[in-house]
């Protein structure tokens, strides 16, 4: 039987640079993991100390030539040494009772290094750590016109395979079209603002862009939240089993939630119904779109979505229409004319945020941001003391927004922000 408190196995934790490479299993302190819907590449935290003595499997670690021609012995962090350049590698292997985090083939790059404690026979060293392709989205830009490509999924996968080169890249396919010119911005600036004028082939508008441990995703807001749950959560009285149990595995360790029910700032932000404004530079005429929550399709809880009654449009959005910016020839054509639905895209990322919630669960690295988890959270029933129902209102599927798994000498766990839309047990699955 597993047992969720127990510290990871570091299989593979090593740190390279010009063709040169050192163990670190026996240094390492921590190690912190991160995933995010909001974020387009991956990111970590290594903590280890070095005292340059010999362990057990390591290697004597030298200075590089470049810097000691006597080569003589020393730490990690002096004698490689670390300058965060992104010339160090850290591929790494980590396994815990639920499975293993492997980035032993795709390693994570030094971003930056601190070095808080040095010692007389020991240092402690920070390593922050990137995917490679945030790297590579600081070295290139986009300039290029985007004006003949069929739809936005084109769009971002001419990007991707082009400019960002990555291997891995799950998308959705896009209904409409954004033309634009590149202007030297940024991949990453380019696809996440792509991300927010974009339409599924079926759903409500609105993207996500972001990197998993199986590589980047473009992917709507609609089809994460179709998914089904890829592991049920039990919140419990901890006294009721035993720490060596199965079923800890996927027991809560810690829950709270925020629901985020500010009336005066979700109708200031036009979340229940708004109003776009649409001028036309040629015509020199307004158009009126008016959005509300009854075009929400899909939701996490209940059919539906939180509103109050009798509510007309709160907020009033105004943009000047694209007219002709792209081409000597003013058209007339709507294609890719974003303000006809802008408003329903703000209305769905304000309002997956409805419910946010922070959970800690022994750890389980096939977790990844963007899964569906469902969280069966005990009713709280004064005076009662044996187990009860689920909280009818609390309880269901949560979408998992951002992620930490942690691993250190004494025990690992996933940390999660959890989101969701609506509230309650049911979803739109019959």
């Amino acid at each position: 039987m597993s047992n969720p408190s127990v510290a990871a196995k570091y299989q593979v934790l090593q740190i390279s640079k010009n063709g040169r490479s050192f163990p670190l299993q026996s240094k390492v302190t921590s190690f912190d993991y991160y995933e995010s819907l909001l974020s387009p590449n991956v990111t970590a935290t290594m903590s280890f100390v070095d005292s340059g003595l010999v362990e057990d499997g390591d290697s004597q670690v030298t200075y590089d030539k470049e810097y000691d021609k006597q080569e003589r012995p020393g730490t990690i962090y002096n004698g490689l040494p670390i300058t965060g350049d992104g010339s160090e590698e850290i591929a790494f292997k980590i396994s815990s009772p639920l499975g293993v985090l492997d980035f032993s083939r795709t390693p994570l790059y030094v971003n930056g290094a601190v070095n808080p404690d040095q010692g007389s026979n020991r240092e402690s060293v920070v390593l922050s750590l990137v995917s490679k392709s945030a790297i590579t989205n600081q070295e290139t830009h986009v300039k290029k016109n985007y004006s003949n490509h069929t739809n936005n999924t084109n769009i971002v996968e001419s990007i991707a395979k082009n400019i960002l080169k990555l291997d891995k890249l799950q998308i959705d396919e896009t209904s409409n079209k954004y033309p634009f010119i590149g202007n030297n911005k940024s991949p990453f600036d380019v696809i996440c603002m792509l991300a927010s004028k974009s339409t599924p082939e079926k759903g409500n508008p609105g993207f996500f862009f972001y990197e998993t441990r199986d590589g980047h995703s473009f992917k709507a807001i609609d089809s994460l939240i179709d998914k089904e749950p890829v592991a049920t959560y039990f919140r419990t009285d901890v006294n009721k089993t035993s720490v060596s149990d199965n079923s800890n595995d996927f027991k809560i360790l810690s829950f709270s939630i925020n629901k985020n029910q500010n009336l005066i700032n979700a109708l200031k932000s036009g979340v229940y119904s708004n109003r776009r404004v649409v001028f036309n530079p040629k015509t020199f005429k307004e158009e009126e779109v008016d959005f509300n929550l009854e075009s929400l399709e899909k939701a996490l809880g209940k059919k539906e979505a939180p509103r109050p009654k009798d509510t007309k449009y709160t907020r009033v959005l105004y943009s000047v229409k694209d007219v002709g910016a792209l081409s000597s020839k003013v058209e007339e054509s709507d294609e890719g004319d974003v303000n006809t639905y802008q408003g329903a895209v703000q209305m769905r990322y304000n309002l997956l945020f409805t419910q946010v919630a922070k959970m800690q669960v022994p750890c389980n690295p096939n977790l990844k941001a963007g899964d569906i988890v469902k969280c069966n959270l005990e009713i709280i029933t004064p005076g009662k003391k044996e187990q009860g129902d689920a909280d009818p209102v609390e309880s269901g599927n949560y979408m998992i927004l951002d992620l930490c798994h942690h691993y250190d000498t004494e025990r690992s766990f996933t940390a999660m922000t959890l989101v969701r839309d609506t509230y309650g047990l049911y979803t739109n699955k019959s």
